[in-house]
């Protein structure tokens, strides 16, 4: 499909004087815009270098002629598409410090998927139009069932990845189009979290941690279920976390899926409550034969060494199976705490125990909380209702809102 062929100047003001931007739009959908030269706004000839605005639409006009007529020569940066991935790369780990779980995510995208498809291409070269067709054909991949293989927001991750490329490419290549950047590649609806969580009732992660193999994974599974650690915040776990005397743990490393220890995802350290049933498990573990040094990891290997995230997961969903009870993640342990928290304490505490950065996250739980009077205490403010339009409560709701009623000052 060709796009109309248009564009204007600009005057733009600068610390050394007023400058002329072309920016025009080629038959491919392409934009481009780029700096003519110092714009010269005095009476008289122009100085040599400069534009007066006349020229600059001159200019303008002559490019677009030759880009209706397919005569414009063609932008190469003496780049490839592999070569700006490779600095893309090297910028966000070196430069821009990313954590290596974001590193090996984009290093997935661009090995797995991007090089094949763009690899030795210069990197100035590819448009919007490839970017679509690449991003519809994301869209299309299908499982051996007919299903989508990459859902919206994988398809979505794609395309950040290449805008940031090509963001980077045009630093330090000085292309003058980003062709996969929002305002020419639609990127696909992505639908977020609802809030519905799956999770266990209290009696069944027992049960689920009493069929674990061995007593670091038992007591695992409790601890996070009842104090909302996230797996890598358990598995860097040492004895001097644990405070027996404030009944509380305390939360100041996470183990990344890679091995390296690193602050907690919200960047701050934090304490959740130790409740008697993870006292006692903790408890049993401290007197085992050996690594229990404060600087010892609380939940370890036979040789005191980090347990493993995946072999953690595989057993936890071995004792589901052999609990008979739902498949669920070990990650949703974490929202089990929070379903249970909030019954005994408000928000802003729940947030500080599960470490939210923002309060929003932790409503996602509140309809959980207790509201046996909630409707009792509105009607309190609406004022008393007429008997004959409203409907008869059934007895127990009727209890319940009497109930609610007595206790109220």
């Amino acid at each position: 499909m060709t796009t109309r062929v248009t564009g204007h100047v600009s005057l733009r003001q600068r610390q050394r004087g007023p400058v002329y931007y072309l920016k025009y739009r080629l038959a491919d959908g392409r934009q481009v815009q780029k700096l003519l030269g110092p714009a010269w706004t005095e009476r008289g000839r122009p100085p040599a270098g400069c534009y007066t605005r006349k020229m600059a639409e001159d200019k303008l006009a002559e490019i677009l002629t030759d880009e209706r007529r397919g005569t414009l020569a063609v932008e190469k940066s003496g780049a490839t598409f592999a070569d700006a991935a490779a600095e893309f790369l090297r910028y966000i780990e070196q430069d821009r410090e990313r954590e290596p779980v974001t590193i090996g995510d984009y290093r997935g995208v661009i090995n797995g998927y991007l090089l094949p498809r763009f690899g030795e291409r210069d990197i100035a070269s590819i448009t919007a139009q490839e970017i679509e067709r690449y991003r519809d054909e994301l869209k299309a991949l299908k499982r051996p069932d007919g299903s989508r293989r990459l859902s919206n927001r994988v398809v979505v991750r794609h395309l950040v990845v290449l805008n940031g490329i090509f963001k980077r490419a045009a630093r330090v290549w000085k292309i003058q189009v980003n062709p996969a950047s929002a305002d020419l590649v639609d990127r696909p609806p992505v639908r977020y979290d609802s809030g519905a969580y799956k999770t266990l009732e209290p009696d069944e992660v027992r049960l689920v941690a009493s069929r674990m193999k061995v007593p670091e994974e038992s007591a695992l599974v409790l601890t996070a279920a009842f104090t909302g650690l996230r797996l890598g915040e358990l598995l860097a776990l040492r004895w001097r976390d644990v405070d027996w005397s404030l009944r509380r743990v305390h939360v100041e490393r996470s183990l990344s899926q890679f091995g390296v220890e690193k602050v907690p995802k919200s960047g701050k350290v934090r304490s959740s409550v130790l409740v008697d049933e993870v006292a006692a498990a903790l408890d049993s573990l401290s007197r085992r034969e050996l690594f229990t040094a404060p600087d010892n990891l609380v939940f370890c290997s036979q040789t005191g060494t980090y347990l493993s995230h995946g072999m953690m997961r595989r057993r936890f969903y071995a004792a589901l199976d052999g609990a008979g009870l739902p498949r669920v993640r070990l990650h949703d342990l974490r929202h089990c705490f929070a379903t249970f928290a909030v019954q005994a304490f408000d928000v802003p505490k729940v947030q500080g125990f599960m470490g939210h950065a923002h309060v929003s996250t932790t409503m996602r739980y509140w309809h959980r909380s207790p509201a046996h009077d909630d409707a009792a205490r509105l009607q309190q403010v609406l004022g008393s209702t007429c008997p004959e339009t409203c409907p008869e409560l059934p007895a127990t709701e009727r209890n319940s809102e009497q109930l609610s009623t007595s206790n109220r000052p």
